[in-house]
């Protein structure tokens, strides 16, 4: 069973940079997409960044592209999230997903990273 554990999050000034990550454990060999997303308080979970296993093809959200970098390590079976010029904005608890049909149904979560911009 496919197993995530979101690390990295915490408290970054605006304009800062942070990194996350997100160990899949579990075997990887049924993974089709890796994706981030993430929930303020009150509202909805959002769509980050997304990025295909097998041949590393990444997607962004409007509000983030061009200021994070979705990444993974086949060798170490780790998903990353570059985050740069931070702002007030992107704080949100940040999660992990799995998804291992192809169908965007985003099955397997982790835990979640609290990641809080001051301004």
């Amino acid at each position: 069973q496919v197993q995530l554990v979101e690390s990295g999050g915490g408290l970054v000034q605006a304009g800062g940079s942070l990194r996350l990550s997100c160990a899949v454990s579990g075997g990887t060999f049924s993974l089709y997409r890796m994706g981030w997303f993430r929930q303020a308080p009150g509202k909805e979970r959002e769509f980050v960044a997304r990025i295909s296993w097998s041949n590393g093809f990444t997607y962004y959200a409007d509000s983030v592209r061009g200021r994070f970098t979705i990444s993974r390590s086949i060798t170490k079976n780790t998903v990353y999230l570059q985050m740069n010029s931070l702002k007030s904005e992107d704080t949100a608890v940040y999660f992990c997903a799995a998804d291992n049909a192809g169908d965007s149904s985003w099955p397997h979560w982790g835990q979640g990273t609290q990641v809080t911009v001051s301004s």
